[in-house]
């Protein structure tokens, strides 16, 4: 491009010169080619994405990180000029995103497709675009580009883990009696109907009451007797630690795997993003188990998901914990103080944090003194390049009875929380243990 600009413009300024000082035709003659040179490049370029348009599908909308993100692209020439060569850049704001290719020779009304794939390494939230399609004349004199917004967003969910079994939390709570609270979902217990407001779902409308009665009357449900699990999972900034390493692994934009096996995803050395997969695998978990699951956690905002046991509650919980970064300056204890007095007795409380704060013994204290059942996954912050210390807080929470598991750097998520009930089978008895002794 800058060669032919060169040209370009020492064919004009020799011939413009030339003609105006020595006036022969071959100075005017490469005057004239120069100025044509450019005419019909100019004109050509302003030509080039005339009809061009451009539309992306993908298979769906949200995917687990480590997964193959497929996207097709479709290029539609819907003039009647055929175009030499046009850029596709893909502009996503996801990492690495793949996408972008350089086509020649389109015909008139042609259309052309191709499939992308990027290997998908972050979690959050990403748009599918803006596409630019860039084009130009032959010579490279001019570009011309066109801007296509993104009109769908992306979701990458964190990792999940399959476990194939954990500790046996209390299935019910004391007596096994109906919880006198209101469902949102349909339970086996019924509690009463009412009338129909805008946007009760079908299912709960009671018909023979709505014959009788001549309006809709819906039906309403209390929560079952079974006891909720609260994942409890610690977003401050200052327990947070990882050790360097490298997040454009140039891998994950090889075109070439799309022909082999994708490499085998590792989760960053990031306390957070541990935890964080810890907390979406244990949600898959309980939630196969139809237990009633719920979230409590803090990052830009204190954020609550009641506990309930629909697949999309687990949808909730993975979306929310897809945008968490550790940004609170709220403690675990903090996070339980905040809600313990809201949970049901008897409901079990798993807190996932690296913190080596000696309060996390207090919140523990806190939640057995409210007949709440709590469990620690503990990681390690040492192992990640942080604090020393979790290691004394695991011997004194475990001195106290307390279930609880240690995570270091580099283990295997899906065996060390599947082994987690075998390791503490022998503390069975633990769970009617009297609370623990004041801290002071």
């Amino acid at each position: 491009m800058k060669s032919s600009r060169i040209l370009a413009g020492l064919m004009i300024i020799s011939g413009l010169i030339g003609t105006l000082v020595k006036g022969g035709t071959i100075y005017t003659r490469i005057l004239y080619i120069g100025i044509l040179f450019v005419a019909v490049s100019w004109v050509w370029t302003k030509i080039s994405l005339l009809g061009m348009s451009v539309k992306r599908r993908a298979r769906s909308l949200r995917a687990s990180v480590g997964d193959v993100f497929e996207e097709r692209f479709e290029l539609s020439n819907d003039s009647r000029l055929p175009k030499l060569w046009v850029e596709l850049s893909n502009d996503s704001n996801m990492p690495n995103a793949s996408g972008s290719r350089l086509l020649t020779s389109i015909s008139k009304k042609q259309n052309r497709t191709y499939i992308a794939r990027t290997w998908l390494l972050r979690r959050g939230g990403f748009r599918l675009g803006p596409t630019r399609l860039i084009s130009g004349d032959p010579f490279g004199l001019f570009r011309a580009e066109k801007t296509f917004p993104a009109n769908e967003s992306f979701v990458v969910l964190p990792k999940i883990f399959e476990i194939d079994s954990f500790m046996s939390l209390p299935g019910l709570l004391p007596g096994g009696k109906v919880i006198r609270r209101k469902a949102m979902d349909i339970t086996p217990h019924a509690s009463g109907v009412r009338d129909y407001v805008p946007g009760d779902a079908m299912k709960r409308i009671h018909w023979p009451s709505t014959a009788r009665r001549g309006h809709l009357i819906v039906k309403e449900f209390e929560q079952d007797p079974q006891a909720e699990v609260w994942l409890f999972l610690d977003a401050q900034f200052s327990v947070h630690a990882e050790k360097p390493h490298d997040n454009d692994d140039p891998r994950q934009s090889t075109e070439v795997w799309m022909f082999g096996h994708w490499p085998t995803y590792e989760l960053p050395p990031s306390t957070l993003e541990y935890a964080i997969s810890i907390t979406a695998s244990l949600a898959h978990y309980f939630v196969k188990q139809r237990r009633a699951v719920g979230l409590v956690t803090a990052s830009r905002k204190f954020a609550v998901i009641p506990a309930e046991h629909s697949e999309r509650q687990e949808s909730k919980i993975l979306e929310t914990l897809a945008f968490i970064e550790a940004e609170s300056e709220l403690s675990i204890a903090g996070l339980v103080a905040a809600q313990a007095g809201q949970l049901p007795q008897g409901s079990s409380a798993i807190l996932v944090t690296p913190t080596v704060n000696i309060e996390l013994l207090a919140a523990v204290d806190d939640l057995q003194r409210r007949n709440l059942r709590p469990v620690v996954i503990l990681l390690i912050a040492k192992s990640f390049n942080g604090s020393q210390g979790g290691e004394k807080l695991y011997a004194l929470l475990d001195e106290r009875g307390v279930p609880i598991i240690r995570i270091y750097c580099g283990a295997d998520l899906a065996l060390e929380l599947s082994g987690f009930s075998a390791n503490i089978s022998s503390k069975d008895t633990l769970w009617q243990r009297a609370p623990l002794p004041h801290l002071t």
